[in-house]
């Protein structure tokens, strides 16, 4: 029978998926100069807050594997808030952990990827830019970590 709380993953993947929802995170952000413009703008928003619970979900492995100390939970802890109280999504708390907090989680994932074993991280960077091969922004990203 199907489980479909086991995944069955490589924690590297998540670390990628970490890294690639950052990046979308930034793109889609940067388009706004407030909170309230990228909280009007439904796809806008609504692509932020799916790209946050793909970074809280992906965060709950690497907490599992001790690859994030406990500081980190927060993460998983706001991802929880966005999945069960969705209607009550704080948008300046959105707003402040895009641009107070987003690129110290990115450097740390930045830190994990710079210590995945050289020939794997080449063909995780090889299959995340095919598999995102129409967001150049995306791909362009993934290069400069070869």
């Amino acid at each position: 029978m199907f489980d479909i709380n086991k995944v069955d993953r490589d924690i590297e993947l998540f670390i990628f998926d970490i890294y690639i929802a950052i990046l979308k995170i930034e793109k889609v952000s940067s388009e706004f100069d407030n909170v309230e413009s990228l909280l009007y703008d439904f796809r806008s928003w609504d692509s932020v807050i799916r790209e946050f619970e793909i970074i809280g979900e992906a965060s709950k492995y690497l907490l599992k594997d001790n690859l994030l100390n406990n500081d980190y939970r927060r993460i998983v802890d706001f991802r929880n808030s966005i999945i069960h109280g969705y209607f009550g999504i704080d948008q300046n708390t959105v707003w402040e952990i895009i641009h107070q907090k987003l690129d110290d989680i990115k450097n740390v994932i930045l830190e994990l990827i710079s210590k995945i074993d050289v020939d794997l991280k080449e063909e995780l960077i090889e299959s995340f830019m095919e598999d995102n091969k129409y967001l150049n922004f995306v791909v362009k990203k993934l290069m400069e970590l070869k």
